[in-house]
């Protein structure tokens, strides 16, 4: 993941792989429920939907399957219409597999926070509970990672709200987060994602934080083990310079005296020339 080449134009282009793939997928599940009838969807929402007490019993599948289920055309077109405006340039920064694989962390992180809290909750009574028996559903955990990514790339881009009202992405997605964390504890009911919501921008913000902190280390890392070879490649050429002129010493004075006026010490330094010589 890169944020090197962010600019603050907006990008345009064909729709891209990731995002037409989910776009299908999620399209298909919502058909199933109209094309299958009633019977098959609940048996589609009790198998793939998020249900913590299925997920405390071991259907750990559920917290990547609830992600492409809707419960209605709006539900799916804002979601939809979410990842298309905004997901298709993140994919083209940072490449369909990392793409994938973020959209997949922040969905999968929303839906572990809302099992989490499913525990924590009952321990706070004045806090609004979710039912751990009634599955949620949606994209929405992932599509507000989506957001994220997208305010922390492009901070100062305009979003033109009901395509009439400018606002910097930035100030949208503070505003969403904001709005998500009151309605987190201030409504309650089963299936309400908005736990999901709030799941899916915390997990999205530290996931690109650490990634681009991780980045920058390395990048540290590199440099200092660079400069470590720089340093002792100059060392080791600095001694073999000072080696070789004590060498050419002990030369001038084999020709003016033979070898035998040469002291241990001076043995061992045309040794250790030679030695240097063999490995050029």
């Amino acid at each position: 993941m890169s944020n090197s080449e962010v600019t603050d134009e907006p990008g345009y282009g064909r729709m891209t792989r990731i995002v037409k793939l989910l776009l299908i997928v999620n399209t298909a599940f919502l058909l199933l429920k109209f094309i299958g009838g009633s019977v098959i969807w609940q048996q589609t929402l009790h198998w793939l939907g998020l249900t913590p007490t299925m997920v405390r019993q071991g259907d750990i599948w559920q917290l990547f399957t609830y992600m492409f289920l809707h419960g209605g055309f709006f539900h799916l077109l804002f979601n939809m219409f979410t990842l298309w405006m905004f997901g298709c340039e993140i994919e083209r920064s940072w490449g369909s597999r990392e793409f994938l694989k973020y959209y997949t962390i922040t969905g999968v992180g929303a839906g572990i926070l809302t099992v989490v809290l499913t525990f924590i909750l009952p321990l706070i009574p004045k806090l609004p509970q979710i039912d751990p028996a009634i599955p949620t559903i949606g994209a929405s955990g992932a599509i507000f990672g989506i957001l994220v990514a997208y305010a922390l790339m492009f901070p100062n881009r305009l979003i033109y709200i009901w395509f009439l009202f400018p606002v910097k992405a930035k100030y949208l997605v503070a505003f969403f987060a904001v709005f998500t964390l009151i309605a987190s504890f201030r409504y309650s009911g089963g299936g309400v994602a908005h736990f999901a919501h709030l799941g899916g921008m915390v997990v999205g913000y530290l996931y690109i934080k650490a990634d681009w902190k991780l980045a920058s280390i390395s990048h540290f890392l590199r440099e200092l083990r660079y400069k470590r070879r720089l340093t002792k490649v100059t060392k080791d050429k600095q001694e073999e310079m000072d080696i070789m002129e004590q060498v050419d010493r002990v030369l001038d004075k084999i020709n003016a005296h033979g070898m035998d006026s040469l002291t241990n010490r001076e043995k061992k330094l045309l040794e250790k020339a030679s030695h240097l010589l063999s490995k050029r």
